[in-house]
């Protein structure tokens, strides 16, 4: 088993990487053998000068700090893996700094936006009916898009009106809205049964051709639905996450309950949102106040 084989078998299952880890780390890696591969040198026999100079490489090609930053985790983390498997003795990515990267403000739409989104899909209509069940989920929980393909019937318990949710390595229970609980219901009781290929079938969200949605069909149907409402956000699946968030601490919803109902591991990564809605409330400030 080559390396970057024995890498991705060691994120699968020691690690529990998630799909989307899974595919930057390796696509990192990747990048990384290639550069290697073009000083002559194998991943063995790399050492902390080389590392040096890739990452000098990456932010000399205009990549992005976020983007370098993550290429050096990806470093730090397969190198730990050849260390593991006694084929390098150091690793030399480590005390490598990491480029110092702005956290941007997530991009989220208005209360009246999203209730223009979610009017878009037609639910007389069996696609409009499953699109429908899967933007009010999403607005519903904040869930991830990963997380949102990978929902089973099992996961779905409409009678108490919640979900669960088992990204990231931990399951977690989130309430839904009224108007999801009927948009779900709708897809699960007339839409489902008529489009799935094999009644055993465990995905509760499927294409038109009865299998599991992918990413790259959601994200179509992200898009379509902003065209024909005439919204000139960007809209991504994690807008409606990033808005979930922000208009329930708008609404009076403490910052533990938010962090919970993401996954987020760290407080800090939910802190964010309370910089959106403090950033909200000093431009409704200086665009009101007669003294502003």
């Amino acid at each position: 088993m080559d390396c970057l084989a024995g890498y991705e078998q060691y994120l699968r299952e020691r690690k529990s990487a998630s799909p989307n880890t899974l595919s930057s780390y390796l696509r990192d890696i990747r990048q990384y053998l290639a550069w290697l591969a073009g000083e002559g040198l194998a991943p063995e026999q790399a050492v902390q000068g080389d590392v040096e100079r890739y990452i000098r490489d990456l932010s000399g090609r205009g990549k992005s700090p976020a983007t370098v930053t993550r290429s050096l985790a990806s470093l730090k983390s397969f190198y730990t893996y050849l260390m593991g498997e006694g084929l390098v003795e150091v690793n030399p990515a480590r005390g490598q700094a990491a480029a110092k990267v702005e956290r941007k403000l997530p991009r989220i739409l208005t209360a009246k936006e999203v209730e223009l989104f979610l009017e878009q899909p037609d639910s007389s209509d069996p696609k409009g009916c499953r699109d429908r069940a899967m933007l009010e989920l999403l607005y519903a929980t904040g869930i991830r898009v990963s997380e949102l393909i990978g929902l089973d019937m099992d996961h779905v318990n409409l009678s108490a009106g919640f979900i669960r949710c088992a990204g990231h390595g931990k399951e977690r229970i989130i309430p839904l809205y009224p108007a999801a609980v009927k948009a779900l219901q709708d897809y699960i009781d007339h839409v489902r049964p008529q489009v799935i290929e094999h009644q055993d079938e465990k995905a509760l969200f499927v294409n038109m051709s009865g299998e599991r949605m992918s990413r790259q069909g959601f994200w179509k149907i992200i898009k379509h639905y902003q065209e024909k409402a005439g919204i000139q956000k960007d809209i991504t699946p994690h807008t409606l996450r990033h808005s979930f968030a922000a208009h329930l601490l708008e609404n009076g919803a403490d910052l533990r309950s938010i962090q919970e109902m993401l996954g987020h591991a760290d407080i800090s990564s939910t802190q964010i949102y309370t910089q959106l809605v403090n950033q909200k409330l000093k431009d409704v400030y200086n665009k009101a106040h007669p003294r502003a």
